[in-house]
């Protein structure tokens, strides 16, 4: 094989290794455009060509991480001064590009993911694997949440987001400091003495409060003695009154429809026999006693 035919092989061997490369980088570019493409719909972003577009998505990308996008750009322009420099751009500069540009990377990566419920520890996944970090952000069943804490440089000029793009929502800022509850601001209480100032009742002082740890010993107190009458009551000037005598009953009312009482029967007379003449001429006169009266004042005549 001649010195030509080395640098045919030669030729396309690096035909081969270009096209590889460039296979490479354009499915790289499909890969990050399509997951660009699909944060920025959870984020709101307007227009999926955002997401095709080069260096203007990592742009967007870092206004979504609190990052001002034209950070990108200043990159940019070092990078192309470091390029054009000799020794001390491409082994100074460069490196401090790239450097530079990996920690924006992940400091705008923590920031979208606390945006989508991950935690902190996820940034490690994307300094390893970024493609892999934006893959499981973009088709997770995360939600976009931009109400989180504002980022630890949300008031530096520099680093923070200031930019207002159409179609881009906008993130949230240092939300100022709410006053605490308490005395209003710019009040001081009066200093002891000084005019307008409580004056405390005199001859009193609070009771020291006792110290921590140290048991309070029970107070004793007597209990209050009545005070005696100045002034005895005075007698009473009239007696009372005797109690009135008890009142007899009244005698009970006789009956008025009782018959009258029956008048004892005479004895019979056994000495004086009974004498027969037919017809009584006149009656004998009999020895017993008169019958007593009765009631009406008549005497009752014995049986014959």
């Amino acid at each position: 094989m001649g010195y030509d035919d080395y640098g045919v092989v030669d030729a396309a061997a690096t035909l081969v290794s270009t096209l590889i490369g460039l296979i490479f980088a354009f499915g790289g570019y499909i890969l990050y455009s399509l997951f660009y493409m699909k944060i920025f719909e959870k984020a709101g972003v307007q227009g999926k060509w955002r997401a095709w577009v080069p260096v203007y998505n990592y742009m967007i990308f870092l206004k979504l991480g609190d990052l001002s996008p034209w950070l990108v750009l200043y990159l940019v322009g070092a990078g192309i001064l470091g390029a054009i420099i000799p020794i001390l751009g491409w082994f100074i500069i460069l490196p401090l590009v790239a450097l530079a540009a990996r920690v924006l990377g992940l400091l705008a990566a923590w920031r979208v993911g606390l945006k989508t419920q991950k935690e902190a520890v996820w940034v490690i996944l994307y300094f390893f694997l970024d493609l892999v970090w934006l893959g499981i952000v973009a088709f997770d069943k995360s939600r976009w949440n931009p109400a989180i804490a504002p980022a630890g440089w949300a008031s530096n000029g520099f680093l923070a987001d200031r930019t207002v793009w159409d179609g881009v929502p906008v993130q949230v800022a240092a939300a100022p400091q709410a006053p605490a509850y308490g005395a209003p601001q710019g009040y001081a209480p009066p200093a002891p003495g000084a005019p307008g100032a409580p004056v405390p009742p005199q001859g009193y002082a609070p009771p020291a409060a006792p110290a921590p740890g140290v048991p309070v010993p029970p107070v004793f107190t007597t209990p209050d003695t009545p005070a005696a009458p100045t002034t005895p009551p005075a007698p009473p000037t009239t007696p009372p009154a005797p109690p009135a005598p008890p009142v007899p009953p009244a005698p009970p009312v006789p009956p008025t429809d009782a018959a009258p009482a029956a008048a004892p029967e005479a004895a019979p007379q056994a000495d004086a026999p009974a004498i027969d003449f037919g017809a009584p001429a006149t009656e004998p006169q009999s020895d017993a006693p008169d019958a007593p009266p009765t009631a009406d004042g008549k005497g009752e005549q014995p049986p014959a």
